[in-house]
C-alpha cells in the first residue's frame, strides 16, 4: 500500500483527487492538508510513502523528512521548481492541469523511486528570465494577490512612495500601462 500524503490549494480538487486515490487498491491517503505550513509536521508524523504537493504551499522552510514528492505546478509558476530540490529527496514534476491518471501513475512511479517529469513544465522552467530585480518581484507578487500599495510597503518594510517607483518601474520593464496589466503581462511571462 503506498501511503499518499495530499497538499493542496482548493478543497474541491483536493477532495476530487483523494477520491480517485481512494478507489485504488495499491494507494491509500494517509492526509489531507491545505496549508502549506502543515505540511512539515504532517510529514513527520505521517511518514507517507509519496506526498503529492502544490508548488505554491511549499514554503521557505520546504518540507520535512525525506519522503518523495511529485509536485504539481502551474506553468506560469515553473521558474519557483529550484526550491524543491534538496539532496537526499526525490522529486516528481507534474503540471497542475494533468490528468487524474498521470498523478496515480506518478504515484506510483515515485513510490518504486523513479523519475516523473513533464517535459512541458521543464521548458516553462527553463524560459525567458525575468527582467525583474528580486525585490520587484515580491512587490508585483503582493500586488498580484490583491495588496493595496500600503499593506505591501508595510509587508516589506518600505515606504509608500518606494513601491510606488518600483510599481512604475516594473510596468515600464513589462510594457504595460497599469498595474493589472504588469500583473497580467508577468504571469503570462512566467515572472511570477
Amino acid at each position: 500500500m503506498i501511503r499518499t500524503l495530499l497538499a493542496l490549494d482548493g478543497a474541491l480538487v483536493r477532495g476530487a483527487l483523494s477520491l480517485v486515490l481512494a478507489a485504488e487498491a495499491d494507494i491509500s491517503v494517509v492526509a489531507e492538508l491545505d496549508r502549506g505550513e502543515a505540511l512539515p509536521p504532517a510529514v513527520r508524523t505521517q511518514r507517507p510513502d509519496v506526498a503529492v504537493v502544490d508548488l505554491d504551499l511549499i514554503g521557505d522552510a520546504g518540507v520535512a523528512g525525506h519522503c518523495p514528492l511529485l509536485v504539481l505546478a502551474d506553468r506560469r509558476r515553473a521558474r519557483s521548481l529550484h526550491r524543491v530540490f534538496v539532496p537526499g529527496r526525490t522529486v516528481g514534476i507534474l503540471g497542475a492541469d494533468v490528468s487524474p491518471h498521470r498523478v496515480l501513475d506518478g504515484i506510483r512511479r515515485l513510490a518504486r523511486r523513479e523519475s516523473v517529469v513533464d517535459a512541458d513544465l521543464v521548458v516553462a522552467a527553463l524560459g525567458r528570465d525575468s527582467p525583474l530585480t528580486s525585490r520587484e518581484t515580491e512587490i508585483l507578487d503582493l500586488t498580484a494577490a490583491g495588496a493595496p500599495v500600503v499593506e505591501v510597503a508595510r509587508a516589506l518594510g518600505l515606504a509608500p512612495g518606494t513601491v510606488r517607483n518600483h510599481l512604475g518601474r516594473i510596468a515600464r520593464k513589462a510594457g504595460a500601462r497599469t498595474r493589472v496589466e504588469a500583473v497580467r503581462v508577468a504571469r503570462e511571462a512566467g515572472w511570477i
